[in-house]
């Protein structure tokens, strides 16, 4: 071989070598950006599943504490339900007692009008023993101060011997069910 061969050659092959180094290079450099490019897609995913975690977990909370003031307030429903349950009778027979108390009321005249009036006080009194244990309070009125939120003024009356907005006459008695209103009492305010 000639001179012009070899050198020929040896050119040959150092470009190869050079070719391969700068391929082997460029594939690592490709691999290594891929590496990158998977690593920054696995980090992007953890966040995003991270995000969707962190969602879920702030949703799951809100129903739990909706859930938990739902049972609250069912509870207090309840509770409110069996603490009044007995006020739409209790209504219902407060015009029963105002007719009681009516026909308590007349003077009988005969032996026979007094013991039919001693039976219905007895009626009477059974009816308010019985509602009382069901909590059914008569509200006073006559000499107390006027409150509006259980008594209703329907008229006045001047009386010098009684301070103002003292209450007069009871006209009709007023009642409460435990802490509730059933009917407020109708009097006569001083002026």
């Amino acid at each position: 071989m000639t001179e012009k061969t070899e050198n020929k050659e040896l050119v040959q092959e150092d470009v190869q070598v050079e070719n391969e180094s700068t391929e082997t290079e460029a594939q690592a450099v490709v691999e290594e950006q891929v590496e990158l490019t998977i690593e920054e897609q696995y980090e992007a995913k953890l966040a995003e599943l991270q995000a969707k975690l962190d969602d879920e977990e702030n949703r799951h909370l809100r129903l739990r504490a909706d859930f938990d003031n739902i049972r609250r307030r069912q509870q207090v429903e309840r509770e409110a339900a069996e603490k009044y349950r007995a006020q739409n009778l209790l209504t219902d027979l407060l015009p029963v007692l105002d007719n009681f108390e009516r026909a308590l009321q007349i003077e009988p005249t005969s032996d026979e009008a007094a013991s039919i009036v001693k039976g219905i006080e007895m009626v009477y009194r059974s009816l308010i023993e019985a509602t009382e244990k069901e909590g059914l309070q008569v509200i006073k009125a006559e000499g107390e101060q006027f409150d509006p939120n259980v008594h209703q003024a329907v008229m006045q009356e001047q009386d010098s011997e009684k301070e103002t907005g003292v209450v007069v006459r009871e006209l009709q008695k007023g009642y409460i069910l435990k802490d509730r209103v059933l009917r407020p009492t109708m009097v006569s305010v001083n002026e």
